[in-house]
């Protein structure tokens, strides 16, 4: 008879055994987590990170372009990038991609290019599109997630915009695709501009989706400096019109309109037409994103006339009444040279030589200096050098060395043909006349604000002596005679100021010959008042308008115009001084 197991004992047997299983199972946990948390903690903290968490850029707001009085001529403002994730789009790339274009329009997002980045190959993360207004890209995302699909996202960006649109567009400029200044000051001070994008990182639903709450910033972002030109915005507006009308009127090429400070150098005003909008960026080409102010360069004519006559007064060799016998023409090097009306041998006085705008005059006046004296001035005057004005892309213009000038070149250079310059050498070499003498250079900037908000001036500009005060008084007492009732260009009186002008009216060269062309001109009038205590310097050029137009009629209307805008601007009151009576003729 076979003896009953005792029931306890195999009980106990069982627990041992099963004791002994979950011993050895929280040892293999033990070891596991052992092995997790200290020797594989970084690999598996990277597989958690790659798994459930997603890196996003946060970009740097580039900084402000500000006028002189702290309004805004270029900022940025909040947009979005839209991105996806190929491994999520690859199946519903066309119904996606048709979303997208509907709700974002063609002109900014093209369907089959887009379809082929939501299937790119072995990829997690491509840009759909970039700049997109915020409300348009919320509106997209939202319609691609209402539809049932995931794997498209937006992530924060900083637009450029511009709120005077083609206010000042030329000298502003503008940026790229990717933010990059491309023209102007937006060029010229990229780098103080630009700030430094930061990242942070998210955690991402199995789906794709951000979680709510669970953004953590890894590197900080750092916006951009501000720059502050010397542009002051009211006057930019009026010129800008004010110019747009002229060309308009005149059916000229182009045309320009500068404004300086005579005393700091500094540009309060510079217009230019034609212009683009920066913001739209819609039929930008050369001749209208081009700074014509500095990078064109063109014969100024008659202008050059106070050039030359402040070279002689220098010397010694001229005053306002000095007498000068003016024949009916001259021909040299078989040059026919003429004035611009007709008449035989005359008697006019320096003064009546710039107020009648004798070509004739001014070489018989010219004379008296040689090739290598003239050339001397000339140079000291800034004319075949650079301005220094912080633009980008300057030209320093055209003035063959003095030793190389045939006895044509002396006499046409006297009168401002065969020499080419800019306007903004032009602005800074009569600017010294205006400014007894100092040639200033030029600027378009007059500080910087960093992001903490600290404002640093900008270096003052180089200034130098190139002529005695007595011979920019001199010549200042002829250019008044320009703006008498019985001068060349009466429309540019201001009532009330003393005005000190010259006209100017240039054959124009063709760029593809290199050859005059007979009846076309650039036309152009420059001028500053008070002129018995200068503050302001207009100059106005006019290229190619119809035909007969002179600077006096054509020009002087708009100088007149903008400067008592800038003398109201500023408020500069009128000296209460008469001009003195000078004497045309003997």
């Amino acid at each position: 008879m076979t003896r009953p197991r005792n029931r306890h004992s195999l009980s106990r047997r069982r627990l041992r055994g099963f004791l002994v299983v979950v011993v050895l199972v929280f040892t293999i946990f033990g070891l596991r987590l052992f092995q997790i948390q200290g020797l594989d903690t970084q690999a598996y903290a990277a597989r958690a990170v790659e798994a459930g968490t997603a890196r996003t850029t946060v970009p740097a707001p580039r900084g402000d372009i500000l006028d002189r009085n702290g309004k805004d001529l270029a900022t940025s403002v909040d947009g979005l990038t839209i991105t996806a994730d190929p491994s999520m789009t690859s199946d519903n790339a066309p119904r996606i991609a048709r979303i997208l274009v509907q709700k974002i329009g063609e002109d900014h997002i093209d369907y089959f290019d887009t379809i082929d980045k939501l299937r790119k190959p072995d990829s997690r993360f491509v840009y759909l599109v970039k700049g997109v207004p915020a409300w348009t890209a919320k509106k997209a995302v939202a319609a691609v997630q209402k539809a049932g699909f995931t794997g498209v996202f937006s992530e924060k960006e900083s637009l450029r915009t511009y709120p005077g649109g083609r206010l000042a567009a030329n000298l502003i400029g503008y940026v790229d695709g990717s933010g990059k200044g491309v023209q102007g000051i937006e060029r010229q001070y990229d780098k103080q501009l630009t700030g430094t994008d930061g990242s942070s990182t998210y955690e991402v639903s199995p789906t794709g989706q951000r979680i709510p709450m669970a953004d953590s910033t890894v590197k900080k972002m750092v916006p951009g400096g501000d720059v502050v030109s010397t542009i002051d915005r009211d006057l930019q507006w009026y010129a800008d019109q004010r110019l747009a009308d002229a060309v308009r009127a005149s059916s000229s090429d182009w045309g320009l309109a500068i404004t300086m400070d005579v005393r700091t150098g500094q540009i309060v005003q510079m217009s230019q037409v034609p212009t683009f909008d920066p913001d739209n960026q819609t039929g930008m080409q050369d001749y209208n994103t081009v700074s014509r102010a500095v990078q064109n360069v063109y014969e100024p004519g008659s202008v050059m006339k106070t050039v030359t006559m402040a070279s002689l007064a220098d010397q010694g060799k001229i005053a306002p009444d000095t007498p000068i016998v003016v024949p009916g023409g001259m021909t040299i090097d078989k040059f026919h040279i003429g004035d611009y009306w007709k008449h035989g041998t005359i008697h006019l006085t320096a003064a009546g030589v710039i107020a009648k705008s004798s070509n004739l005059g001014t070489i018989v006046a010219s004379q008296q200096m040689s090739d290598e004296t003239m050339y001397r001035y000339f140079h000291k005057f800034g004319f075949g050098t650079k301005s220094g004005v912080e633009l980008p892309g300057e030209s320093q213009g055209i003035l063959k060395p003095g030793k190389e000038w045939t006895k044509a070149n002396h006499a046409t250079i006297a009168f401002g043909q065969g020499v080419s310059v800019t306007a903004m050498q032009m602005v800074r070499a009569v600017g010294a006349i205006a400014n007894g003498g100092v040639m200033v250079d030029p600027t378009v900037v007059e500080g910087f604000i960093s992001p903490d908000g600290k404002r640093t001036d900008a270096e003052p500009t180089a200034s130098r002596r190139v002529v005695s005060k007595k011979a920019a008084a001199i010549v200042t007492r002829m250019m008044e005679a320009v703006t008498a009732k019985d001068g060349t260009a009466p429309a540019a009186a201001i009532p009330g100021y003393r005005v000190a002008g010259k006209t100017g009216t240039a054959w124009r060269v063709n760029p593809v010959t290199g050859k005059y062309v007979r009846g076309q001109n650039t036309v152009s009038f420059m001028g500053f008042a008070p002129a018995d205590k200068p503050r302001f310097l207009t100059y106005i050029v006019l290229d190619k308008p119809y035909s007969a137009a002179g600077g006096g009629s054509t020009a002087g209307p708009v100088f007149h115009d903008i400067m008592s805008m800038a003398l109201e601007r500023f408020g500069v009151a009128p000296t209460g001084s008469k001009p003195p009576k000078v004497r045309q003729d003997w």
